[in-house]
């Protein structure tokens, strides 16, 4: 049977927005809250957070929130850094198979879909060993679905590679869900700059 598990990167510094931008308020709670409900009303079944050892306040807020919590020793240079560590420690606490699969999105995407989510994960029963990513009026998505017989690839990565190196050379497989959400722009979008703080408000 397929198991599943979000892996979501949080260790980053928020440099374009100039502030912590997880804990920023989105209709009364953080940013990060209305992520990670939306993985839970999915049915994947693990939610994995990798947050940097000096932010504790992030720390504190996911734990609450009922979810895994992953703060490496050091903190994560870059996003693949931050992938390695939640891979690792879902290998170690978890021993994943290769029928088993990990989706990936980044931790600002307050318009992340379940229903896409669901998608993914039924579409990877039939598609097994394949990389699954989601479209919505031709425009590619998150989050992205690798089977687990790619986790290994991550450390393999060469310096200059991020995981979308390893994502163009894997053939992977686009998966139509413009019946699931009728807005790319706002299910897609991620919150990097003030100013999309402000769209995503408006």
């Amino acid at each position: 049977m397929l198991r599943s598990f979000a892996l979501i990167p949080a260790a980053g510094h928020s440099v374009r927005m100039g502030r912590p931008k997880l804990l920023l308020a989105v209709a009364g709670q953080p940013l990060i809250l209305h992520t990670l409900a939306a993985w839970r009303q999915s049915r994947v079944e693990r939610i994995v957070v990798v947050v940097r050892p000096d932010d504790a306040a992030l720390t504190d807020v996911v734990r609450a929130a009922g979810v895994e919590v992953v703060v490496p020793p050091v903190a994560p240079p870059d996003m693949k850094s931050s992938l390695g560590y939640g891979l690792a420690y879902i290998a170690q606490g978890h021993q994943p198979t290769h029928a088993d699969c990990w989706l990936v999105a980044p931790a600002d995407m307050p318009g992340l879909s379940p229903r896409i989510v669901d998608r993914l994960l039924d579409q990877a029963a039939s598609n097994p060993g394949q990389i699954l990513i989601p479209t919505l009026a031709g425009r590619r998505g998150h989050p992205v679905l690798l089977p687990w017989s790619l986790a290994d690839e991550v450390p393999r990565l060469a310096e200059h590679e991020g995981l979308n190196a390893l994502i163009d050379r894997s053939q992977p497989r686009l998966i139509v869900c413009d019946d699931l959400e009728p807005d790319a722009l706002h299910t897609f979008a991620d919150i990097d700059t003030p100013q999309d703080l402000g769209n995503y408000i408006e």
